[in-house]
């Protein structure tokens, strides 16, 4: 479970009602007809954009990402990359074939090196995996990304139907309160959406992406440094480019060959 993405959601809105009941009636800012405009009037819109089938998985594989998903550890894959190097050069690449690795990408490339499979097909597959997992995971910013576009346009239009509405009703005082309503708490809703939630998500997913990118990334390079019998060292200084300056030099470099 990502906390960070819970939290965030359960503060903004927890105090966003708390100012609304502090100065108002939760109740006035309650409307069926905009909600509906503006939440329908959005997803409708997405829909267009994608197939049904992209559509629906973004919105599953966003929500899965941005709540359940979390991304190795840098520096976790790096000092794995070190122990399998250290175990590879001592006992050759069979020696790594009942090596416990949690990452299935990792353990893909480890288990075609020693398959005995050649240097540039396992590159190759890597790699393809790599970019093929990194645009499936990629609908889901993109659908969210819309969400973010569409709810305040929505928004927009739903002012103006408010608008039109109580216009036409002028000469019945009584209706001009709805029709003011309508024309308000959309605008309010279309922007909290996109600003609380459809867009922070996107860029939640973004980053996610960007983490498992740079990971992926990574696990090829240590892949292709074990099947070569790089120095565990060298490789090591390979590998830390992945890291931020700070973080570098301090990977688990303990292990001693037995």
């Amino acid at each position: 479970m990502d906390l960070a993405t819970l939290l965030g959601l359960v503060l903004g809105f927890t105090l966003i009602i708390l100012a609304i009941i502090t100065s108002a009636d939760l109740g006035l800012f309650f409307n069926l007809p905009g909600i509906l405009l503006v939440m329908g009037g959005t997803f409708s819109a997405a829909l267009i954009k994608f197939r049904v089938q992209s559509y629906l998985v973004g919105i599953k594989e966003g929500f899965a990402t941005a709540f359940f998903e979390r991304n190795d550890n840098p520096r976790e894959i790096i000092a794995l990359a070190n122990r399998l190097s250290r175990i590879a050069r001592r006992n050759g690449l069979l020696g790594l074939e009942d090596e416990p690795i949690d990452n299935p990408f990792f353990q893909k490339g480890v288990q075609m090196c020693v398959d005995g499979s050649a240097p540039e097909f396992i590159q190759e597959v890597l790699q393809k995996e790599m970019l093929l997992t990194i645009e499936r995971k990629s609908i889901g910013e993109r659908v969210f990304r819309a969400f973010g576009d569409l709810s305040p346009a929505f928004g927009m239009i739903g002012t103006l139907v408010g608008l039109v509405a109580m216009l036409n009703n002028l000469d019945d005082p009584t209706k001009l309160g709805p029709g003011m309503a309508i024309a308000l708490l959309t605008t309010f809703y279309g922007s909290l959406m996109a600003q609380l939630v459809f867009i922070p998500l996107a860029d939640k997913l973004e980053m996610k992406g960007d983490e498992l990118r740079n990971n992926m990334a990574l696990i090829v390079d240590s892949v292709m440094g074990i099947y070569n019998g790089m120095n565990p060292q060298v490789l090591d200084e390979l590998l830390e480019t992945y890291l931020p300056e700070y973080q570098r030099g301090a990977v688990n470099m303990t292990e001693e060959i037995e």
